[in-house]
């Protein structure tokens, strides 16, 4: 593995997506991207007892269809890296005790889903990990209990907010050749633009994907031109017009190709105010939709830019404002000989 810059990891050693697979909730099997989830569910329980399990299941059936279409066994995955946004990554460690896999917790907020493909591609580029699984989920009604109020509380929310999307994206990622490469990831910093609304993680996120988007770009010496897309995690409706602008300012135009996962996996008459947002919303866009693109030739060169907001209700609470991170992951396309 190589470095640019400050912030930028090279793999050196040909890092692949081998497979992905992604689980998904009612509302978002409802939007444009349904044909590409392996599997969705009809209501938020998933036919479990309550939302904290029906989560649990969503995570454990995408890291265990992502195996699956690999043709590979559990015991042969020798490490997951997955989090999620629930206290303690509640979620990934209960999946851990059923699937028996090591795993390393990670959490980086909505920015998870990149922050575990960085270190896993970086893991199996070391020569450290043969096969390794980078995976996420989140849930809407889990989020809301957890974060802001309980679904049964009936608060109101201005345009501003954003929905918590229910699904679970998995990646399995090793040297073994495909047709999706890991060519590089920016490490991004912790950014504050002194926000602190809750119900506007947005815009709050701004910063860090302008930072970690105008870093990679200086790092690899490259232009916005040399991607055929460059998608943020859940910046909304609200947060991707203002990161359109804060690049301008700096010579860098991304308007012919930038898109936001959150704007992506709904329909616009859908209710989700704002748009997607969810430690999984990054995740089941890239690891289906994005990944289905490069596969059939659509997509060559991809930055996916993840955004985080690092806040808890508690620091929100004590006035705190909500400082935010994007990690950002190069995906291409290869030709296999």
């Amino acid at each position: 593995m190589g470095k640019l810059g400050k912030q930028t990891w090279i793999f050196e050693n040909q890092v692949y997506i081998n497979e992905t697979a992604t689980v998904a909730g009612p509302m978002e099997a409802q939007g444009p991207l349904s044909e590409t989830f392996d599997i969705t569910f009809d209501d938020l329980h998933c036919h479990e007892d309550n939302w904290e399990k029906a989560e649990r299941k969503i995570l454990q059936q995408s890291i265990q269809t992502c195996i699956q279409k690999a043709r590979l066994q559990t015991d042969q995955i020798d490490l997951m890296l997955s989090g999620d946004l629930l206290n303690q990554n509640v979620t990934s460690n209960y999946a851990a005790r059923t699937l028996s896999i090591p795993i390393l917790n990670m959490f980086g907020a909505c920015s998870t889903s990149m922050e575990t493909l960085a270190v896993a591609s970086a893991l199996v580029d070391a020569g450290f990990v043969n096969n390794a699984i980078a995976a996420t989920s989140s849930h809407n009604a889990t989020a809301e209990r957890q974060f802001r109020y309980p679904t049964e509380y009936g608060g109101q929310k201005p345009a501003t907010a954003t929905t918590t999307i229910t699904g679970g994206g998995s990646a399995l990622v090793s040297q073994k050749p495909s047709t999706i490469r890991v060519e590089a990831a920016t490490i991004g910093k912790v950014m504050d633009y002194q926000m602190g609304d809750p119900f506007d993680m947005g815009s709050a996120m701004v910063p860090a994907a302008y930072d970690t988007i105008k870093t990679h770009l200086a790092d690899m010496g490259r232009s916005p031109d040399d991607y055929d897309l460059i998608v943020t995690g859940d910046l909304s409706s609200i947060g991707s017009p203002i990161l359109k602008d804060m690049m301008k300012e700096d010579g860098i135009n991304i308007d012919d190709v930038h898109n936001d996962c959150g704007l992506m996996i709904y329909n616009s008459d859908q209710p989700v105010f704002a748009g997607g947002s969810g430690t999984a919303c990054s995740a089941v866009v890239t690891y289906g939709h994005i990944v289905s693109e490069l596969r059939k030739g659509r997509l060559n060169r991809v930055l996916i830019a993840a955004t985080g907001s690092l806040h808890s209700p508690t620091m929100i609470q004590q006035k705190e404002t909500m400082p935010s991170i994007a990690h950002g992951v190069v995906l291409t396309r290869e030709e296999l000989s």
